[in-house]
């Protein structure tokens, strides 16, 4: 799958709107950009795709723009988590089972 962000109409949009979010949420350059996670929150089975609805877990429908690499947690944005206002959701890095990356 090439990069993309949700609702960017063109590659540079996509970049500029990815490099914002990675300011906002203090993410540190990604050598691979990642487009699924799947992990374990509190027992639960998770998995969010860019592009697609956050789990029903976390009780919204918004849809997930970016993830980020950040060490001991990947940050999953969604347009109010993360992207414009409060935290990102977290997924320990621990308790991640598949990572799959943009080409």
């Amino acid at each position: 799958m090439d990069f993309f962000v949700p609702s960017a109409s063109s590659p540079q949009q996509a970049e500029s709107v990815f490099s914002s979010i990675a300011n906002h949420v203090s993410a540190p350059a990604q050598s691979q950009r990642v487009f699924r996670l799947e992990w374990q929150h509190e027992g639960v089975s998770c998995s969010c795709e860019i592009g697609k609805p956050l789990p029903a877990i976390f009780r919204t429908d918004e849809t997930v723009l970016a993830i980020f690499d950040c060490g001991d947690v990947f940050k999953i944005c969604t347009p109010n988590r993360g992207a414009i206002k409060f935290d990102p959701i977290h997924a320990i890095k621990s308790s991640v089972v598949n990572i799959d990356y943009f080409n």
